[in-house]
């Protein structure tokens, strides 16, 4: 050790601290956070002091990108080279900058993700806006500190005419905090800085009426306001940002078109990511992914598959790609040198006090200056109303200092009026010059007047500062480039599933799926049908339902549960397909089986789910009415929906408005009708009323069937030997062939039951434009239009609707609602066409049809 040293012991644990305190204050005040005054970094700060202290203006020639960076490293930044070259390249990408502050010159990247070219190859110089920000800043308006060797000095900050921390935003990593903070359009944010200085008692609420949203350089769509209202009012929020895209025939294909992308999104890395998930599957409908960008502008062309939804496409893209993508708000920034977290109002205050304090320096230097110049005219005035003896005393003076003094002893002078007057030129003793000064020393003294009134007046400087903001708005402000769509929200898997039509089919063992309409076609009566379904042995389809994907369904059980879902959950499957047990979809007992559903529109409506009742019927006659919003809390493991009897269970459930009628049938052939007002609202938890007297003890309620319209529909019967018909329910008259009767009777005979006909097994209200699907047990199943069934009389038998071989019946019947050329209801367009394609198709099975054709 040498002489005079010694050792000091310190504890390491708080040397640890302490030096990594000072670390991260270094970080995060000299570093990575912006200051809230001018929006800008020490190394954007020093570029473009640089860039200034350099002449390289943008009026000015470019200059080499390394003569700008070597001039801010050695005098500035003392830093690598990389840091700063990286930050003025930013500076001067239109996809990264709202405003860019730089105006490069040669190869900047690219919004694909492409390196620049060395700053060897590239030039730059300022943009104009960043001239705007350095304005007046030689009149000692901002502080400026020493640089890293004490030998020059630099701005703390810049006396910014632009709000440049809200419109081009900021980002960087400081250590324990981190600031992420969204570009704005300038007009708006003018125009919002303008209001509050109107009315400083404004809040973030009365701001977001000027300042919409934040407006990123490359476009595309604001998805939703609720983050972008959370990040203005409290400084952090998640702004959700899609790509603008729109639909379009490309060579007689459907494409989606991509113009605009999510803002700090790799073009090229999101193509390939694209690419990949549609190589994987987990993406369908695409066939081609093409990037068709030009300097005229981006154009990624997504060719879509002959058979693709381009709606449904574009959802999926939206959820598995960076197509959407979000962008998470963290105002921070530095307030007199300490991190603070700012919401939009915040923000605007402490640009405003800035501008105050930049005006008030500028004008106290200006007023300095004047009063100085002041000075110097008053002593050339008194020089010129004297001059023949001024012009006699320095000719007689040795030298200077003796004429200074002599001028000064003579007239009363400062030493400043003297030199200026020893100085002066031969010219000046002109009379023109001579006035030429008094007019100089009249309009110094209004001017002195004018800057001690800005400089006694706050309201005169906040005049000159929102004339200053109207002054960069007229000069750089331009219209948004993002658009804001206030109704989007996050995606929900219904964006990704088309709202088609959809046949859901259920079998004896409890095996469900759903199959698009469109798989089935339409055949005349007697036909022998088409193969439907593939069951297990001994397993055959009992019901078949129609719906679309978006609707609600309300499975109830024989034992009296009901179940929530989706149609859309219910897997989907080809008319061939088995499907999948209803056990694994829903949590009913074992010994329990779906035995009725209904389809409702909208669970969350409160109006339709108060003016809409679920009407039940059991197997032995039992009818029970709830209103629909009892069932609009499901539960997974299920709800009571009435209270089941002992050997009894629930047949029917059907969903009603409350004032229809009410037909029941029966096996051995009876039908009753009654009005549903009979039967008044109960509890989930009721068991019902009698609804129809059965025959005897093998007798039990078949179906029911509510009537809206008696004048326009009809009953349709089916034995399970194939057997059915048509049946008015009011004739021409308007006289009933059902008759009202009270509820709890026999009654009224709706078909002639014999050994032929097999006992009744289902029972529909139809119309002309329905269709029927008829389901044998053996699975085949046949389509037909009800309008080819003729009307008959309550009392016969009906015609043969499907031929039965061996010991084959009747499972199940449903009716499907033929989607009407004038109905605006989404279906898909073959439907309509393969129907009528199809009409003529008696006795031929699809694959006979289509050889034909």
């Amino acid at each position: 050790m040498a002489e005079g040293e010694q050792l000091i012991p310190i504890n390491i644990e708080d040397e640890m601290k302490s030096a990594y305190i000072d670390y991260s204050m270094s970080v995060i005040v000299s570093r990575a956070l912006p200051d809230a005054r001018d929006g800008l970094k020490p190394v954007h700060r020093r570029v473009l002091f640089g860039m200034h202290e350099l002449g390289v203006l943008s009026n000015r020639a470019h200059k080499k990108s390394a003569r700008i960076v070597g001039e801010v490293l050695g005098k500035y930044h003392p830093h690598g080279d990389t840091s700063v070259y990286d930050t003025m390249v930013r500076m001067a990408q239109s996809w990264s900058l709202r405003y860019q502050l730089v105006d490069g010159q040669g190869n900047f990247g690219s919004v694909d993700g492409d390196s620049p070219a060395a700053m060897r190859y590239t030039e730059a110089r300022m943009q104009k806006i960043s001239e705007e920000m350095l304005s007046d800043i030689e009149k000692e308006t901002v502080d400026f500190s020493l640089n890293f060797d004490d030998t020059l000095e630099e701005p703390t900050v810049l006396p910014t005419r632009v709000p440049n921390l809200l419109v081009n935003g900021a980002s960087g990593i400081a250590v324990g905090m981190a600031t992420n903070m969204a570009p704005h359009n300038l007009s708006e944010v003018i125009d919002g800085t303008i209001a509050y200085i109107d009315d400083r008692e404004i809040e973030v609420e009365g701001l977001m009426q000027h300042i919409k949203a934040p407006d990123f350089p490359t476009g595309g769509v604001i998805y939703g306001y609720d983050g972008v209202r959370e990040a203005f009012k409290t400084g952090r929020g998640r702004v959700v940002m899609r790509a603008k895209a729109t639909f379009e025939e490309v060579k007689g294909k459907e494409c989606i078109v991509v113009t605009e992308i999510p803002y700090q999104v790799n073009k090229a890395d999101m193509i390939k990511k694209t690419a990949d998930l549609v190589n994987e599957k987990k993406i369908d409908g695409i066939s081609l992914i093409r990037d068709e960008s030009d300097r005229h502008g981006m154009r990624v062309v997504y060719f879509l598959k002959r058979d693709a939804v381009p709606n449904v496409v574009l959802n999926t893209l939206f959820k598995h790609t960076a197509l959407q993508s979000s962008f998470s708000v963290n105002n921070i920034a530095l307030v007199n040198g300490k991190p603070e977290q700012l919401n939009l109002k915040d923000l605007i205050v402490h640009f405003v006090d800035h501008r105050h304090d930049v005006v008030i320096r500028r004008t106290k230097y200006l007023l300095r200056k004047a009063e100085e110049r002041a000075h110097i005219l008053e002593g050339l005035i008194i020089a010129s109303d004297n001059i023949d003896e001024v012009i006699a005393l320095i000719r007689g003076s040795k030298n200077a200092d003796e004429a200074r003094q002599k001028l000064i002893d003579r007239f009363e002078l400062s030493e400043i009026q003297a030199k200026a007057i020893v100085e002066m030129r031969l010219r000046q003793l002109t009379g023109l010059e001579q006035d030429k000064l008094r007019t100089e020393y009249d309009e110094l003294m209004e001017t002195i007047a004018d800057l001690k009134d800005i400089l006694g007046s706050e309201e005169r400087r906040m005049e000159i500062i929102k004339n200053e903001l109207l002054e960069i708005k007229e000069k750089y402000g331009d219209e948004r480039r993002s658009e804001i769509n206030l109704a989007g929200g996050d995606v929900s898997i219904e964006d990704m599933i088309p709202d088609e039509s959809v046949i859901i089919t259920i079998s004896h063992a409890g095996y469900i799926k759903r199959t698009p309409l469109t798989e089935y076609k339409i055949q005349n009566r007697g036909g022998v049908g088409q193969k439907a379904s593939t069951t297990r042995d001994e397993d055959f389809l009992e019901y078949m339902f129609a719906g679309t994907n978006h609707q609600y369904m309300l499975f109830f059980t024989q034992n009296g549960k009901c179940f929530w879902m989706r149609v859309y959950e219910i897997p989907e499957g080809s008319k061939t397909s088995k499907g999948r047990a209803i056990q694994n979809l829903i949590s009913i007992d074992p010994d329990d089986r779906i035995n009725a559903f209904i389809c409702v529109q909208d669970l969350t409506d409160e109006e339709y789910i108060n003016n809409h009742f679920v009407l039940m019927a059991t197997k032995k006659g039992q009818v029970k009415k709830t209103v629909l919003e009892q069932y609009s809390r499901p539960r997974s493991n299920g709800i009571n929906a009435i209270t089941i009897k002992e050997g009894d269970e629930l047949l029917s459930a059907t969903l009603t408005t409350g004032d229809s009628d009410v037909m029941l049938a029966v096996r051995s052939g009876k039908a009753i009708r009654f009005e549903e007002d009979k039967t008044r609202p109960m509890g989930r938890n009721a068991s019902g009323v009698r609804g129809i007297k059965l025959a005897n003890d093998n007798d039990e309620v078949i179906g029911m069937v509510p009537i809206n319209d008696p004048q326009d529909e009809t009953i349709l019967v089916v034995s399970e030997n194939g057997y059915g018909k048509r049946t008015f329910i009011d004739d021409e008259d308007g006289e009933a062939v059902y008759r009202i009767t009270n509820r709890g009777g026999k009654g009224v005979k709706t078909i002639s039951i014999s050994e032929k006909t097999g006992d009744l097994v289902a029972i529909k209200s139809v119309k002309d434009d329905d269709d029927l699907m008829i389901i044998k047990k053996s699975g085949v199943a046949i389509r037909m239009s009800v309008s080819d069934l003729r009307v008959m009389g309550r009392a016969a038998q009906g015609v043969k609707l499907i031929n039965l071989k061996d010991d084959d019946s009747i499972a199940a019947v449903a009716k499907i609602v033929n989607q009407d050329k004038d109905e605006d209801i989404e279906i898909d367009e073959n439907v309509e066409n393969q129907a009528d394609e199809n009409l003529n198709d008696d006795n031929v099975d699809s694959a006979d049809k289509n050889e034909e054709n």
